[in-house]
């Protein structure tokens, strides 16, 4: 093969098919629901410290006094309003879930294209080091670093990191094992073309879509580990308004002020299924399983 012809068959490689599942996926019911739902909750996340216009820390009344005037949904159990502290309580658990979930997708992404294009010395260390941290569940490896080194918020964003890290490079290096035993790969090696411009050339774009699923799914399992670890006490910590936590500080009353839990409780839920729901509408999308209205 001439390296005129190795050129040509390089330039004929498959492009990323991003777009066309995208509008596939928004003609299926459950990936626009699940729009509607986290597009709500984040929008309450980021613009609910605005539309309050007040302290979520100040006392407005008695402990679990029910909806009021005073308080649209009713008071925590130190008094506090519980609306003004829903209002405030996503931001953190929002910014937290992104950052951690973007660090997993990005390193995992780096761990697998190199394993699924290294020889087999570094493929099989790479992923033997990506067994032992899978070997952890996800929320009792949160715990024991979190415990050890007290509960600050870049260290609880890098640990959910770290959880994902090992299921993005599995995944990665799967999709990249498949994508360099392809004809345009192999013609961009013959005109010794550097692996790292192979990698994000020629195999990355091949990429993009699963791991736009992937990334939803780390992003609701990002959603959920936050928020138990402020459940049980190991995430944000008092008085910081958070939903996860409001949900731990308010269940002794939850007979007596329902709202108080619930609220916060439906908005990481609502969020978490939201995400959930566009994952599962690319995944679908990706299949060629058309769930449009009608059909």
């Amino acid at each position: 093969m001439t390296s005129a012809q190795a050129i040509a068959q390089a330039d004929q490689r498959p492009r990323s098919a991003w777009s066309v599942t995208w509008r596939t996926a928004l003609r299926q019911p459950r990936t626009r629901v699940g729009l509607i739902l986290s597009g709500f909750v984040i929008a309450l996340a980021l613009f609910g410290p605005l539309i309050s216009g007040a302290d979520p820390n100040s006392f407005v009344g008695a402990p679990f006094i029910g909806p009021s005037g005073q308080a649209v949904l009713g008071t925590d159990f130190l008094g506090q309003d519980v609306l003004q502290r829903v209002l405030h309580g996503g931001f953190t658990l929002l910014w937290m879930s992104v950052v951690a979930t973007v660090i997993g997708v990005l390193v995992g992404l780096a761990v697998g294209m190199i394993a699924g294009y290294s020889r087999r010395h570094v493929d099989g260390s790479l992923m033997w080091l990506m067994d032992v941290i899978l070997a952890f569940p996800q929320i009792v490896l949160a715990v024991v670093f979190v415990s050890m080194l007290g509960p600050l918020p870049w260290l609880i964003v890098l640990v959910v990191a770290l959880t994902h890290i090992p299921r993005v490079a599995r995944l990665t290096r799967s999709l990249t094992a498949d994508c360099v035993q392809q004809e345009y790969v192999e013609a961009a090696e013959a005109i010794a073309t550097p692996k790292s411009r192979i990698l994000i050339r020629e195999v990355l774009p091949n990429l993009a879509t699963p791991l736009a699923v992937e990334t939803t799914i780390r992003l609701a399992w990002s959603v959920a580990i936050i928020a138990a670890l402020s459940f049980v006490g190991f995430g944000v910590q008092p008085p910081s308004p958070d939903w996860g936590l409001m949900i731990n500080e308010n269940r002794t009353g939850l007979v007596v002020q329902p709202w108080s839990v619930l609220a916060p409780a439906f908005l990481v839920a609502m969020l978490a299924v939201g995400v959930s729901l566009i994952g599962d509408g690319l995944a679908r999308a990706v299949a060629g399983v058309d769930e449009r209205v009608g059909q």
